[in-house]
């Protein structure tokens, strides 16, 4: 059997549970194929980090910021849906900054 999933997007946002202790990082993927308006749309997914993963992905990256996150589908205890838990997040690329933000 084999649960994995890799994920490769940008971060949309970085949400801090800090009464449960995870972070939430939701990730813009846009598809691969155009809708019927000729456009391509884009999918929001949300994933949970814990520990290290999570503390060390809030740290060091920011919206804007490419990711690579390796993980697998999980059904936590207490929750209904299905949940995206990381196991390892590369870091890929960073937002250059805007003329603004130096």
């Amino acid at each position: 059997m084999l649960n994995q999933i890799v994920l490769v997007g940008r971060i949309k946002e970085i949400k801090e549970n800090k009464k449960n202790k995870y972070v939430v990082m939701t990730l813009a993927i846009p598809q691969t194929f155009k809708n019927v308006d000729g456009e391509y749309d884009t999918n929001f997914i949300d994933i949970k980090m814990f520990g290290g993963i999570a503390e060390s992905t809030k740290e060091c990256c920011k919206i804007g910021d490419i990711v690579g996150a390796k993980g697998r589908v999980q059904k936590l205890e207490n929750d209904k849906q299905l949940n995206i838990i990381a196991e390892r997040v590369t870091f890929l690329s960073s937002k250059a900054p805007r003329k603004e933000d130096e």
